[in-house]
């Protein structure tokens, strides 16, 4: 299977670099030191397409590839981990559920407005006592006449409270299986549901310009019809999704390698110590050396897993892919951001350099979307190996 990008691809890469470089990058810095979420940079991503490259056309979106999608993530994360994190969960997490397993009504009424990048949706999966476990999900919803009521809480959600976001779906336990197990159920909640409340945002490490907040749910009502998919799916529409979400995240890990590739050879060239640059040094050289190997090997893993997507290859098939290229290119960003620190020396530790801003923002990305422990297991898995 080739994975190669197509001329079509570069340039959309060319496109999306240069608005990342004019509308993101000059203000990146002041937006991560704010903790502000850029609610019209964000919108006028939305102007670019960006939110619609793979929906339909008929919901105002481009009709695009997979493989469209990475590029514009990998691209904006090059710049501002932030802004390709909110790409990749507004399109990943918060469209993608409602147009694989949403009503046509469902559809109609939430994909235009998200797919516009008017607005933003948010996806509720990961609680305070179920992380990795997702199947512990204590969020319950009761079903009362033509309404749901939610009661409990969710954590660290993307997209969930800023003033562009419209909706979140959450998973909740339904009721309980035959064989005594929860029942997990996909619900739609809207943002002006009341009874969902929005916490304050999360004072993070890292992604400081992303939205991301812990939910509420107090008797949250909504209409039965809200119900995303099929009743008991739940947890398995919301496990599949994240197969697509990790090779976006891989993407995003591309982005923070190539950037600090590009960021060490400018300052290895310029610093002088002993009479010359860095880069002469055999010390430096090595790193640099060693950055161009993660980065290449890294986009070629992210890149095949895309193309097997875009190309439907076997389920089974596409779910290691997809988890080799996160492990391997999230890790592989958490070194680069080490090694250009350290190229960097003392000034790679001061803030107005970004590279101490990706240092920072790398880490959530070997937890974030399946953590590396969950990444080997299902590798394993995908060996045949009963891996619990």
């Amino acid at each position: 299977m080739s994975y190669e990008l197509s001329r079509e691809h570069e340039e959309f890469r060319r496109v999306v670099r240069d608005f990342a470089e004019a509308e993101i990058a000059p203000l990146a810095a002041q937006w991560d030191r704010e903790h502000r979420f850029p609610v019209e940079v964000v919108r006028r991503m939305g102007e670019l397409g960006l939110f619609g490259l793979t929906a339909p056309e008929e919901y105002g979106g481009a009709g695009g590839d997979f493989t469209s999608l990475c590029v514009a993530i990998e691209e904006l994360g090059r710049v501002d981990q932030s802004m390709g994190i909110t790409l990749e969960a507004g399109v990943g997490l918060g469209i993608n559920p409602i147009l694989t397993f949403g009503s046509t009504e469902q559809k109609e009424r939430w994909l235009p407005d998200l797919v516009a990048g008017r607005r933003l949706a948010g996806f509720g999966l990961t609680e305070p006592g179920a992380g990795s476990d997702a199947g512990a999900t204590r969020t319950r919803a009761e079903l009362d006449g033509e309404e749901w009521v939610l009661n409990g809480a969710k954590q660290f959600i993307t997209n969930s409270g800023s003033a562009l976001t419209s909706v979140v779906t959450a998973t909740a336990r339904t009721g309980t299986r035959a064989d005594g197990r929860a029942e997990i159920s996909a619900i739609m909640v809207p943002a002006d549901t009341p009874g969902f409340v929005a916490e304050p945002a999360y004072d993070k490490l890292g992604w400081h310009a992303s939205d991301t907040h812990p939910l509420t749910f107090v008797d949250a009502r909504v209409p039965a019809g809200n119900l995303l998919g099929e009743r008991g799916r739940g947890l398995a529409q919301f496990l599949a999704t994240l197969d697509d979400g990790r090779v976006a995240i891989a993407a995003l890990a591309v982005g923070c390698i190539q950037a600090c590739l590009e960021m060490s050879l400018d300052y290895a060239g310029q610093r002088q110590t002993f009479g010359g640059p860095i880069g002469r040094k055999q010390g430096v050289a090595f790193q640099l050396a060693d950055l161009e190997v993660m980065v290449r090997s890294a986009r070629l893993l992210t890149y095949q897993a895309a193309a097997m997507k875009d190309a439907g290859a076997p389920a089974a098939q596409f779910k290691q892919a997809a988890a080799i290229a996160k492990l391997h290119a999230t890790e592989s960003a958490v070194s680069a951001t080490r090694i250009a620190t350290q190229i960097f020396g003392g000034y790679g530790f001061m803030e107005e350099y970004p590279v101490a801003r990706f240092y920072r923002d790398a880490k959530i990305l070997e937890i974030g979307e399946g953590t590396s422990e969950v990444q080997r297991m299902l590798i394993a898995r995908g060996l045949g190996l009963p891996v619990e």
